[in-house]
This record gives structure tokens, sequence and C-alpha cells, in this order.
């Protein structure tokens, strides 16, 4: 028998954060979720208002929470370098001052709490794949450094409450993820190049297109961060979670361009400071520990991901 558990999402109007709402939601828990909606929408969580067991509250995690809950995921932090960028100090407070005010709630209430990390916390990385054990190759003064060192250090404050509060803690390496509910205007790749083949304009690769991506689907993601927070207390993580199946972006282009039937054609541009040339996860802990392996195969993901954006676009073509 499932007990109801009362369930914090911090960054639940984002794009992972609404999937990992429902599903939270359809296996009958209560859940609350919190966002200032900087860079997540309502509209994500719209068909979850009318739910009984669903909750929102406008609230930024730079500033504490008080509230009672059983468990807590904090996602709460824009995570694509256009978002992320645009106000790179509140990215920081983001990733740290929240950290401080979530892990000061789930200390208070005795809750289990799961960090949204990422796989930025490697950088630009000299192994590869990467293992959970690689401690990475980070800029520190760069561009995307407000992102990648804010959730390195959320990473620190995650293992400093569990060593010196006993607190239950889980930390997710997430890896690139995609699917429904991406931001149309995030500047990711997926996103980007769907958009621009709908649109029949031309698809922009920054450098040759040589550099490799791994790609998870949503559904995947949000299996393997339940299947974490519900794990033993000690698995801690970090865990990496993604798909280690690599393509080129060159690939991911034409892939899209096919399964869109659009006529695009592909342009190349200069490659961005400090863009990662390869990013694969090693996932050997996460089938060891959390039996858990992608299903869902990249064209599948795509078609799908194809079909959310070109609805999106008919019903505002502005996009």
């Amino acid at each position: 028998m499932h007990l109801s558990k009362r369930i914090l999402v911090t960054g639940g109007c984002g794009f992972l954060g609404s999937h990992l709402c429902e599903r939270l939601v359809q296996k009958g828990n209560e859940v609350l979720c919190v966002d200032n909606c900087f860079s997540g929408t309502k509209q994500n969580i719209a068909n979850l208002h009318d739910n009984p067991n669903f909750e929102f509250l406008r609230h930024d995690v730079t500033f504490p929470l008080f509230l009672e809950v059983d468990e807590i995921y904090n996602l709460a932090c824009p995570a694509s370098p256009i978002h992320y960028q645009f106000d790179p100090v509140q990215t920081t407070k983001t990733c740290v001052h929240g950290s401080i005010n979530m892990l000061g709630l789930a200390k208070r209430v005795k809750a289990k709490i799961l960090q949204a990390s990422t796989s930025e916390v490697y950088g630009d990385p000299d192994v590869h794949p990467q293992p959970e054990e690689y401690w990475g190759r980070v800029n520190p003064i760069g561009l995307r450094s407000c992102y990648d060192e804010g959730k390195r250090c959320a990473e620190t404050l995650f293992f400093d409450y569990h060593r010196q509060h006993n607190l239950k803690i889980k930390v997710a390496r997430i890896f690139n993820t995609y699917g429904p509910r991406m931001h149309p205007n995030d500047g990711r790749v997926v996103s980007n190049f769907i958009i621009q083949a709908l649109k029949g304009e031309a698809i922009t690769i920054y450098g040759d297109g040589s550099q490799t991506r791994s790609f998870c689907y949503v559904d995947d993601m949000i299996e393997a961060m339940v299947r974490l927070m519900n794990s033993a207390d000690r698995l801690t993580g970090p865990i990496n979670i993604g798909n280690p199946t690599e393509l080129t972006i060159l690939e991911l282009a034409k892939k899209i361009i096919e399964i869109s039937g659009s006529k695009s054609k592909i342009t190349y541009e200069k490659l961005p400071l400090d863009d990662p040339k390869q990013r694969k996860p090693d996932i050997t802990l996460a089938k060891k520990e959390l039996d858990w392996v992608p299903k869902v195969e990249i064209e599948k993901g795509l078609i799908k991901a194809i079909e959310y954006f070109d609805n999106l676009l008919k019903n505002d073509p502005r996009i």
C-alpha cells in the first residue's frame, strides 16, 4: 500500500519540475510546487491546478520557507545558459542561498532532500565518459561559472549538512534532458533545432558539429529521480542520471530535419567560450543502485518533442 507523502518541489513550474509534480501527484502524494516563475511557467502545471492534492506557491527560494513536508526535491535554478547568464549573481544566489534555505527546512522538519545537480559540475571534461569520482575541470571565473560553481557549491552544502547534521540527502547529477515543456527560447540545442526546423529556418550549429552530447528523454529522467529519492538512506549520491548514447550535434540536427520533414539547411557559427566538447554520463552506479537505464530511444523521444513544439507554434506563431 502506498502511503501518501507531503512533497515540496522547488522549481516545480520548470521543464523537469512540472513533469516531476505530475508524476508525484499521480502516485497519490500531496505536492506543493514552489517557483518564482523566472524561467518556469504556470502553463506547465495548468493540468494540475484542479487536483486537490496539488498546490502552487509563488516564492523565491533565496528567501526562507516555513512549512511541514516529508520530502523536498530542490530543482530551483534556471538551467539553460541564456537564462542563467541573464542575472548571474541571482543564479549563484539561487544555487547557494536556495540550497541553504531548503537544507535548513529539511533539517527543521527532518525531511529527506534531493538536489538536482548537473553534469556541468564536470566542466569541459578531460575524462570520458564522466564517472562520479571525477572532480571536473571547471573555469571558476567564466561566463558559465555562476551555474557550474553554484551547483558545485550546492553539492558541498548538501554533503556538509549530511555529515554535520545527519541529514538524509540525495544528489542527482542530471545530464542533457529533453521532451515536451522545454522552454522554446532557452537556447538549448534540442529546442533550438526543433523550432528552427519547424519554421523552415537555417539550423545553427556552433563549431563544426563534431562535439557530442547524450540526450535523455524526460520520462526516463523523472523515473530515475523518483527511484533515487526512494532508495536506501545510505545512497546519498552523487549519482549520474542521463542517457549514455552519445551522438554528435550534426547527427542530432540531421535527425530533427528528417523526423520533422523540414526543408531547413544547416549553417555553422563560432563555438561559444567554455562549451564542452564531449558530454556523456557513466551510469554504472545508477544501473547498480537504482536498477535504472533509460528506455526511450532518441527517435521516439524526438517525435514527442517535435509534436509538442509544433502545437506550441500553431497556438503562438510569435515563438
